[in-house]
């Protein structure tokens, strides 16, 4: 219980002068400045979570400590990206732990408003943080960090950029100590596990006195992790999952203490020598397999597209694991940077906002440097690259927290909040069992029973159960060509009940079409200015031109201007062209014998024809659209002609087919479907589908031959594996169970595990072996169950 005179923060004694704020006392500045930023912002939740940090933030201790970072040549090394003011770094935090330093790591934008994001990666124990250098120095960011006790390690290692693994030795050195000490004491109680009794005279005092000063370092290092978790949490008033072990420790230490100095007994030391080790085994053995488990997404499976190389026989396309230095890259308008490169032609317009969330596209020019993550949004241009492709870069880029809103009730917060309250009812089960065997004069089995309870019941393999199924669904997924952005995604895929198709680009294969032309005669030099200008544009309709004429010579385009949906002008060889819909050129009373795609030609102000381009589509599309119609409501946006209206009736109902529709109408549409309460799927290309994949509950974008990606989108599949999107959804409602009968599976054991800790027959060693084993079944549960659940839907 805190005295009257306690720091409300941290916990410790104010003294005779203690700092006050709005009628609350703290032990320093440091622990007032936390607290008061947490209450500004109405970050109280902070301290309701299920484990609180709460520890003493002296402001003195790291003054003039990381002054170092103010240099500019440690920030470039420090920095993974830095544009226009706006950087992003990732650290390496290990204080990071439980859910209450994930939540307040990722509001971090509440404590300074400079910080624009961050991100946790739990597993790897790092936040990835984008702030205005503006706003926040990096010394700063660093200096808040360690204000709130999340000190980041900042070595030669990490300034030297190399992504080698680390690992917790602090643990090793535990498990060594706990299991020479665990030794020596079961080696000096032999004679009690042989003879059923110990030793006596002064030799079995001398064994049992050896025995407790080995227990001391034991318990207040080797297992002071569990003991400060536990004494935090009670600070509070609250109940953590540490909070279980600590208490059966310290019952047998201060039990062990009793007996020994009053001569009544050899006490517990071989049963805490052995617990202490089997669990902190048992925790690295945990960490370990979570290691192997993890299910880090690289640039080759998220990005399985090609780059235009610029050679000197021509274009070639490489895959993104082919790019080398000083290799020169044909970027397109709205493409992606793959790497970091230097501008050697044409003028770049680059918007970083898929990495730093400032929109405002960055003007550049020759021999500037250009950032890996950023989209040229005017004309294309030729790129020198300056570093090879990072895996990790590219999938921090992608895993960069999205804008648009999710569901802040969700599984994994029920699992939380069950957890909790799951260990707070074990705890009080524990107390009855002692005081149960203690009341019927068997002491020694009620330490025994309490001690075994609190350990055997651990509920860390309920809060497991749900990321590592997703997480492997992910993984499983991957493998079939399907990549999804983070575990989520699979929950909501489990949710959708209706399904929204862009056409060009998505059911149709933009590389395979039929093409005519009709108008006035073209010369070479006309047909060398439309290629030339087609070239520059992503836009599925261009894209199918340039292949189509990719025979064709073409040359510098001045004046580059593209308007989304309608069309684009350029300046070639002092020929004005545009290309685009009637209505971008203004052509009127034209008679067309169909409403086929068509694509219009302007030079020099005068209209001159157009191409028609006929639909090819996708490979397995119309006969699962068939069977998606069974259990969804489909519907098709598309900002063509409806020309193929009549076609498509036969697989989507008539009043779900909507034509000429703009980016704004599609995520308006999708807006309204979800004020009626349905949960929206959006199937695009992501070239204008940006808007609707945003508004979407889960937006999936079609990769075929592209050179681009969006970052609004929550799934990337292959274009081959477009057919399997039925199965897709069908895995992830078997994800989800899979989740539910792991849960049930590891609450059945704890209950088990119970009942049997309650009967006396338990030691508190053989329920520290038993408690790891029960996360690791959960996992393995997780791995096997989501495999057979992925070759009974997606690969058979």
């Amino acid at each position: 219980m805190q005295s009257e005179n306690a720091c409300i923060h941290c916990g410790a004694d104010c003294g005779k002068t203690p700092i006050e704020w709005k009628e609350n006392i703290f032990c320093c500045n440091g622990c007032q400045q936390v607290y008061q930023l947490l209450n500004e912002h109405k970050l109280q939740q902070y301290y309701t979570l299920a484990q609180l940090p709460g520890i003493k933030a002296e402001e003195i201790s790291y003054k003039g400590k990381y002054a170092f970072l103010d240099k500019e040549e440690i920030q470039s090394r420090i920095y993974e990206f830095y544009e226009n003011n706006f950087a992003k770094l990732t650290f390496y935090i290990p204080a990071i732990h439980c859910i209450s330093c994930i939540w307040l790591l990722e509001h971090l934008n509440k404590l300074n408003e400079g910080i624009k994001q961050s991100s946790v990666d739990f597993i790897k124990k790092t936040c990835s943080i984008t702030f205005n250098t503006q706003e926040i120095t990096l010394r700063q960011v660093v200096e808040l960090l360690v204000s709130i006790h999340y000190i980041p390690e900042i070595s030669h290692q990490s300034l030297e950029g190399k992504d080698k693994k680390k690992t917790n030795n602090a643990l090793t050195y535990k498990i060594g100590i706990a299991g020479f000490i665990a030794g020596n004491v079961m080696l000096f109680s032999l004679p009690v596990y042989f003879n059923g009794k110990p030793l006596e005279g002064s030799l079995g005092v001398f064994f049992s006195y050896i025995s407790f000063i080995l227990t001391l370092p034991l318990v207040f290092y080797c297992g002071s992790d569990y003991l400060i978790s536990a004494w935090k949490a009670i600070r509070k008033k609250i109940i953590n999952i540490d909070l279980p072990i600590a208490l059966g420790v310290l019952t047998l230490f201060f039990v062990t203490c009793y007996e020994i100095f009053t001569n009544t007994g050899q006490g517990y030391s071989d049963s805490i020598s052995g617990l202490l080790f089997f669990l902190l085994l048992g925790k690295w053995y945990q960490g370990k397999t979570y290691e192997a488990l993890s299910f880090d997404r690289n640039y080759k499976s998220y990005f399985p597209v090609a780059v235009t190389k610029i050679t000197d026989i021509g274009e070639e396309n490489i895959l993104l694991k082919d790019i080398k230095v000083d290799d020169l890259l044909l970027i397109r308008n709205k493409e992606l940077i793959p790497a970091d490169a230097l501008l050697v032609e044409g003028i770049g317009l680059i918007d970083y906002s898929f990495v730093s969330g400032e929109s405002t596209p960055i003007r550049k020019e020759n021999g500037e440097p250009l950032y890996a993550g950023g989209i040229q949004v005017q004309g294309a241009i030729t790129i020198k690259v300056a570093k090879e492709v990072s895996q990790s870069h590219l999938t921090q880029l992608w895993n960069q927290s999205e804008t648009k809103q999710q569901p802040t009730k969700h599984l994994l917060t029920l699992i939380d909040r069950i957890s909790v309250y799951f260990t707070l009812i074990i705890v009080s089960v524990a107390i009855a069992g002692f005081l149960f065997w203690w009341l019927h004069g068997q002491f020694h089995v009620a330490v025994l029973v309490f001690t075994s309870v609190l350990i055997i019941t651990c509920p860390c393999a309920l809060a497991l159960s749900l990321p590592f199924t997703m997480g492997n669904s992910i993984r499983l997924l991957g493998l079939q060509g399907v990549y999804l952005k983070n575990t989520q995604i699979v929950e909501n895929l489990t949710k959708i009940d209706s399904i929204v198709f862009d056409k060009t680009g998505t059911i149709t294969i933009p590389d395979q079409n039929n093409i005519t032309y009709t108008g006035k005669i073209l010369s070479d030099k006309d047909m060398i200015a439309i290629v030339s200008l087609v070239r520059q544009s992503t836009h599925p309709l261009s894209q199918v031109l340039s292949k189509y004429f990719e025979e064709t010579i073409t040359l510098p385009v001045a004046g580059y201007v593209e308007i989304s949906g309608k069309g684009s002008f350029g300046i070639v060889n002092d020929c004005k062209v545009r290309l685009g819909s009637a209505t971008y050129l203004g052509i009127e009373n034209i008679n067309l014998d169909d409403r086929s795609a068509k694509v219009f030609i302007e030079i020099d102000t005068i209209y001159f024809g157009y191409f028609t381009i006929g639909n090819k589509y996708r490979e397995g599309f119309l006969d699962v659209a068939k069977i998606l119609k069974q259990n969804f409501k489909l519907y098709l946006l598309s900002g063509d002609n409806p020309s193929e209206k009549e076609f498509l009736k036969t697989y989507f109902e008539e009043d779900a087919l909507f034509f000429e529709q703009t980016p704004q109408d599609k995520m308006n549409f999708i807006r309204k479907l979800q004020e009626k309460g349905h949960y929206v799927l959006m199937a695009g290309d992501g070239l204008n589908d940006a808007g609707a994949f945003m508004q979407s509950n889960v937006a999936v974008s079609v990769a075929d031959d592209i050179y681009h990606f969006s970052p609004a989108g929550d799934i990337i599949i292959e274009a081959g594996k477009f057919q399997n999107i039925n199965k897709i959804i069908r895995f992830s409602k078997q994800s989800l169970n899979i989740v539910k009968i792991s849960f049930t599976i590891s609450f059945i054991y704890n209950i088990l595990g119970l009942i049997y800790a309650l009967s006396g027959n338990m030691s508190p060693v053989v329920a520290a072996i038993l408690m790891p084993i029960s996360s690791v079944s959960v996992v393995a549960i997780a791995i096997f169950g989501t495999k057979l659940a992925a070759n009974s839907s997606i690969n058979k």
